[in-house]
């Protein structure tokens, strides 16, 4: 321990694990006794612990540990905030430098209302159309640092009730802005409709997604295009607010239409080419491939592109994850029922991915999706598969004693 503080459980813990629990766990029980950590509930330093723990350090010898700083508290966010008129960049660049360095300090900045004022500053640089607007760039960071929960971004959204004009802006900064504050954009779209996207949102937010404008899905696809091999944290977020916006019909045929199906299928082919992919990564582009897939519009796009099929065989079975496997083979499903040619039958078997949905069903998988693969096996169950050399005859075997 570096920093002992007990809670008011009586638990005696190191500052940085408790409150990383506590802040970005979100959890709201004591570790070891389990009983409630009530909300704003204080964190009492333990100073005997703290010098018996410097004392043992001097006298063997190590590095003596430092008396804690005086720690930040929300007054000192407040009258922060009320500087921001006259020094904006010097204040902006104190609270990223702040919400940069503990969780506690991000507490503090939610408490004071930072979020608020972010938002303030990103809506009033976006309605005077000033893309380098002195501190849009460190607002942006800094809302992107303090990373609000579904709970502080509520609060946002109920001082600023037009929930369509900080998407508006912050689609705007995609087109105008470089890299980071691109990525930084993405991560507070996210955010964003996690929340107007959850059940506890009013229903004014909730209409949200609904009024998405073409120029949306095109920035958003647009910055799927775009090289983040070394971002895979922005793409996940960018791959995460299509997840949510796609279930809507009307936003499927806008992201069809900006070529989003094309783009995800590269992205997947990207990874999969990758020494560093991204389980999660292939679980999100499955996701939104299948919202996509549901629509007419959506699997023409998908069997239009080469490898489309491929890629989707190429991951069932190997990512490790029940939910790409799912999705990948619900991909499948919409395909051959509503758009099954026998060109379709000839591609899944040259990329051998019925003898993958035959695997499915003798693996461990999920009684649904079994009944999934076996309803895709029927629908070319003639003479066809019996005679292509790409059909496994063991495998063909098991699928006629499962059937």
């Amino acid at each position: 321990m570096k920093d002992p503080v007990t809670a008011i459980t009586g638990i005696t813990y190191d500052r940085d694990s408790i409150e990383h629990w506590i802040f970005t766990g979100r959890n709201t029980t004591c570790p070891v006794t389990k009983q409630p950590l009530p909300a704003g509930s204080d964190l009492t330093p333990n100073h005997t612990l703290r010098r018996l723990i410097q004392s043992w350090c001097t006298c063997r010898g190590i590095d003596r540990i430092p008396t804690p700083k005086p720690l930040l508290d929300r007054f000192h966010v407040i009258k922060l905030l009320r500087r921001l008129p006259s020094d904006r960049l010097l204040v902006l660049r104190r609270l990223e430098t702040l919400a940069s360095e503990h969780d506690r300090n991000r507490r503090h900045l939610l408490d004071a209302g930072v979020p608020q004022a972010m938002v303030g500053i990103l809506l009033d640089s976006f309605d005077r159309r000033e893309p380098h607007a002195p501190g849009l760039h460190e607002a942006v960071r800094v809302l992107h640092l303090v990373r609000a929960g579904p709970v502080e971004m509520k609060l946002t959204l109920q001082q600023h009730h037009h929930i369509d004009r900080i998407v508006q802006a912050l689609t705007w900064l995609l087109e105008f802005s470089n890299n980071h504050v691109s990525y930084n954009a993405v991560s507070v779209m996210r955010l964003l409709f996690e929340e107007t996207c959850s059940s506890s949102s009013s229903n004014n937010n909730n209409t949200a997604t609904e009024r998405l404008s073409p120029d949306f899905f095109e920035k958003i696809v647009g910055f799927l295009r775009a090289d983040h091999r070394d971002r895979q944290q922005a793409v996940n977020s960018a791959l995460t607010v299509m997840l949510r916006v796609s279930p809507l019909g009307k936003n499927r045929v806008a992201m069809v239409e900006s070529g989003a199906v094309f783009e995800l299928v590269e992205l997947e082919l990207a990874a999969a080419g990758s020494l560093t992919e991204s389980r999660r990564t292939t679980e999100l582009v499955l996701g939104v491939l299948f919202n996509l897939c549901c629509c007419a519009e959506g699997r023409a796009e998908f069997l239009r592109h080469r490898a489309g099929v491929a890629v989707v065989a190429k991951r069932l079975m190997k990512a490790s994850s029940p939910a790409a496997d799912e999705r990948a083979v619900m991909i499948l499903s919409l395909v051959c029922k509503f758009s099954g040619t026998n060109a379709v039958l000839q591609e899944l078997l040259s990329v051998k991915a019925v003898a993958k949905l035959c695997v499915v069903l003798q693996s461990d998988a999920a009684a649904h999706l079994k009944e999934k693969v076996a309803e895709i096996l029927r629908l070319y169950s003639g003479e066809e598969w019996k005679s292509n050399p790409c059909m496994d005859t063991c495998l063909l075997s098991r699928y006629q004693y499962q059937s």
